[in-house]
């Protein structure tokens, strides 16, 4: 197990994301919460604002098959893949390459780049339809916190089930209250968010063995509106 940054080349934006107390209401939660056009391909305050390709998960394959030794005999699961577009890459990088996602909005799945979307099954996060060790390589980012702290557990341990030893997560995080404050004004889905050494505990009782990233309020550039100068 080790804290690893495999989304080091993922672009971010240059200026800061402001968030503050009444800019994201449980009005827009609620929203995000059915995880479907609303969320997707609605207002942006109620998810992506238009969750279209755009190429960007491109530099992001080539990294995480030199990091983890993929090549096109490798299988590859990836928790989450909502409309497929990292599994799309993978597959242009590498076509003969195993692919599978899984997903639980019916939207994304619906909506899934055509090339890929015979390969998504409809599966909860914590329980998935596949056989022990089936994959070379497991990816889930931006699922493990969005679940309930049991059901988390949970996913962790079947990604340790379903993988053979090498795998990337995402973590939504915190270091002190600030970081807690600022990412809580920034979740849409959030459930367990956790300080980074509470994240360390968790890990370990789900007996998870692979990389892990914190997502935080200063890896997304956060601030505080009353912070504008």
């Amino acid at each position: 197990m080790r804290e690893f940054d495999a989304l080091r080349n993922y672009p971010q934006p240059k200026e800061p994301r402001y968030v503050g107390p009444n800019m994201r209401t449980i009005k827009n939660r609620i929203v995000a919460s059915y995880r479907d056009k609303g969320y997707y391909d609605g207002d942006r305050n109620d998810g992506y604002g238009g969750f279209k390709y755009d190429g960007r998960w491109k530099i992001i394959v080539k990294s995480m098959c030199e990091d983890y030794g993929l090549t096109e005999n490798s299988a590859l699961l990836q928790i989450g893949c909502e409309k497929g577009f990292l599994l799309h890459d993978f597959h242009e990088y590498f076509p003969n390459m195993k692919i599978r996602g899984a997903e639980i909005s019916d939207y994304a799945i619906a909506n899934a780049m055509p090339p890929i979307k015979s390969y998504i099954i409809k599966s909860d996060f914590h329980k998935l339809p596949f056989e022990d060790k089936e994959f070379d390589f497991v990816i889930a980012i931006g699922v493990v916190y969005t679940l309930t702290l049991r059901d988390a557990i949970s996913c962790l341990k079947e990604i340790q089930r379903v993988g053979k030893g090498k795998s990337f997560i995402t973590l939504g995080a915190y270091r002190d209250e600030r970081g807690a404050r600022l990412f809580k004004y920034w979740t849409l889905l959030g459930t367990t968010v956790l300080h980074v050494d509470e994240w360390v505990e968790v890990l370990k009782e789900a007996g998870y063995t692979g990389d892990y990233q914190f997502i935080t309020a200063e890896y997304l550039n956060l601030k505080e509106v009353s912070e504008i100068e």
